[in-house]
């Protein structure tokens, strides 16, 4: 990719990141804002939105870190496996551990009441379901049906330990983070597994033409 290829593809990564952070932060944290609207303190409540905002953006460069590690990672392991459809059946597992571990230690234990099982089961489903339609739909785009499970794996295993850094906080506000920071996160995800290749197509139609318009002032100049 180029240096103004990835430029853009970062720009619309962090803008998805900021803007559904914004718009999920007013539905789940609307306790946060509704002070400021009660009190007719839009500078305040503006303020606030654009911290969400910010914090969406942050995610945003913690996927797409996410998602330039895992490409590295699968093709070191694909040579290491030295087969794909092993290689498939390991993220299989992996994504399996990945759930039961969501579930079984952070999940079940912080359970208290009956909302609170409403709302993880939610998120879950809310992480496999997005997962799944983005996988299909990876394997529509491309029409290659072996890289649903590469998809999957990526989706919600690489999310959930993205999303670690509010899973593991402890504060007592940190539930409705949970909840929030998943929908930025999956969304950019989304976006960086779809939208990659055509941005590394972009990328090198710019290099032919660059090399077009080298060719052609080369000889000019001979001329």
């Amino acid at each position: 990719m180029t240096i103004r290829n990835w430029i853009k593809f970062f720009f619309v990564a962090s803008l998805i990141g900021g803007v559904v952070n914004g718009v999920f932060s007013l539905i789940i944290r609307w306790n946060f804002f509704q002070p400021y609207v009660a009190a007719g303190e839009w500078g305040e409540f503006l303020a606030a939105l654009a911290w969400m905002v910010f914090l969406g953006i942050t995610m945003s460069v913690i996927a797409q870190a996410g998602f330039f590690a895992y490409l590295t990672l699968h093709q070191v392991a694909v040579n290491i496996f030295r087969s794909l459809t092993l290689w498939n059946w390991v993220q299989l597992l992996l994504i399996v551990i990945a759930l039961v571990d969501v579930i079984a230690f952070r999940f079940i234990p912080e359970a208290d009441t009956a909302k609170d099982w409403i709302v993880y089961s939610v998120l879950i489903l809310v992480l496999v379901g997005g997962s799944i339609a983005t996988a299909f739909k990876k394997v529509k785009m491309t029409g290659k049906k072996h890289v649903l499970i590469s998809a999957l794996f990526f989706m919600i295993v690489i999310t959930t330990l993205e999303w670690t850094i509010a899973l593991m906080g402890r504060d007592a506000k940190i539930d409705e983070y949970v909840a929030l920071l998943l929908f930025p996160l999956l969304a950019v995800n989304a976006f960086q597994l779809l939208m990659l290749p055509k941005y590394n197509e972009q990328s090198e139609r710019d290099r032919k033409r660059l090399e077009e318009r080298r060719k052609a002032r080369k000889q000019q100049t001979n001329a």
